[in-house]
């Protein structure tokens, strides 16, 4: 037999990770700072929340793609066991906000659209390009965050599609589609609730069939190792991604999104080197947006509210450590699957995040056709992945 060499990663020094801590601290506050001087407080907490997502997500390394891949590929189920809690907690309290929220001073909106050809189409897109990317729009950021280079040039992309997709969104607009329809609006919360139950439930059920059948019982979910440090259990981040749903319901006064400030950051790229954006269908309704600093945008904030929450949570894991060498498999999928994401976002109304929780949250069936279609991509896509080699 040959030998076998055997090569093993130092772990960065502890103390090496303290000033990336104080960075990523200091920068949050900086932009909730920002955040308050142009939008007061709620602009301000839209931003720590965005905080507590980017360490939640990084401590329990909670994407949707991978568990979207490891039903698949490994016919384990936990991770969409973990989604659906998310759903079903954030659920329990958006769906009453929703409906009652405006008696009690409290006026919540939901995100209810029509769903057609250009919505199928797009999350097909994205379920695809979220497996050759790796990682969905949540993802992208708390692993970029996290110190992730590839995950950069995905996000990168990602942008980039986004605002090409600005583009032409006034012609896939054209295209026949569903109208709107709400369960809540329908039904009332707590039916909505019951349905968005039943149906979660049975999914997780087939998931525990598929899981028994392959494995002989269900297998056991990561634990939590420290609050602080992590990593945390699957079911330990479901619940702190519900606070920050519930939260910023409660704050922002709408479920949460993500994918719209992509495409912002990319129109003032664009505009900044004499693309004329403000020119095209879809800015010119958002011509404010253009003009005004990102940080009067909601979503914006919390996005890099994510990314310096996720900066942080390595550093307090002491897992900061970018690797800057990508092999051309690595970047060529990470830009074809950041691209993919971006179109693919804006065609659907958003990505996992705002179109598939934000839709289910609010009751929406554009969420749970956006669930179908994507999760058709995202089956293409991890074949692909498999064939390139990726695991």
């Amino acid at each position: 037999m040959g030998s076998m060499t055997v090569t093993t990663v130092t772990p960065p020094n502890e103390g090496s990770q303290k000033p990336i801590l104080a960075f990523a601290v200091a920068a949050l506050v900086i932009v909730a700072l920002g955040a308050y001087s142009l939008g007061g407080a709620r602009q301000a907490g839209a931003a720590l929340i965005g905080g507590l997502a980017g360490l939640s997500l990084y401590h329990a390394s909670f994407g949707f793609t991978a568990a979207w891949r490891h039903i698949v590929t490994e016919k384990r189920g936990t991770g969409l066991r973990a989604q659906f809690v998310l759903i079903l907690l954030t659920s329990a309290v958006a769906f009453p906000l929703i409906a009652w929220g405006g008696d009690f001073g409290m006026p919540t909106g939901g995100f209810v659209f029509p769903f057609g050809y250009a919505a199928a189409v797009g999350a097909f897109m994205f379920g695809l390009g979220m497996q050759l990317g790796g990682g969905c729009a949540s993802g992208t950021l708390f692993t970029a965050g996290g110190g992730s280079t590839r995950m950069m040039v995905t996000l990168a992309a990602f942008i980039l599609g986004s605002v090409l997709a600005t583009a032409h969104m006034h012609l896939w607009g054209q295209l026949p589609k569903l109208p709107a329809y709400s369960l809540v609006s329908n039904f009332g919360p707590l039916a909505a609730f019951a349905i968005t139950a039943v149906v979660l439930g049975a999914i997780a059920v087939a998931t525990i069939k598929i899981e028994k059948k392959a494995h002989g019982r269900v297998l056991e979910a990561r634990k939590t190792a420290s609050l602080t440090t992590g990593p945390w259990s699957p079911m330990l981040g479901a619940v702190m991604l519900a606070v920050v749903g519930i939260l910023t319901f409660i704050v922002v006064g709408r479920p949460w999104g993500i994918t719209s400030g992509f495409a912002l950051w990319g129109a003032k790229v664009f505009a900044a080197i004499g693309i004329p954006v403000e020119t095209w269908p879809y800015w010119q309704w958002q011509t404010k947006a253009l003009e005004a600093s990102v940080l009067s945008d909601s979503t914006s904030v919390m996005n890099f509210g994510i990314i310096f929450g996720a900066l942080a949570a390595a550093a307090l894991a002491g897992k900061f450590a970018p690797v800057w060498h990508l092999s051309a498999r690595d970047l060529l999928t990470a830009i074809v699957g950041g691209l993919l994401m971006g179109y693919g976002a804006r065609l659907a109304y958003g990505c996992n995040i705002g179109a598939y929780l934000g839709g289910i949250v609010s009751g929406s069936m554009h969420g749970w056709l956006w669930l179908v279609f994507a999760f058709a991509g995202s089956l293409l896509g991890t074949r692909l992945r498999l064939k390139l080699g990726m695991g």
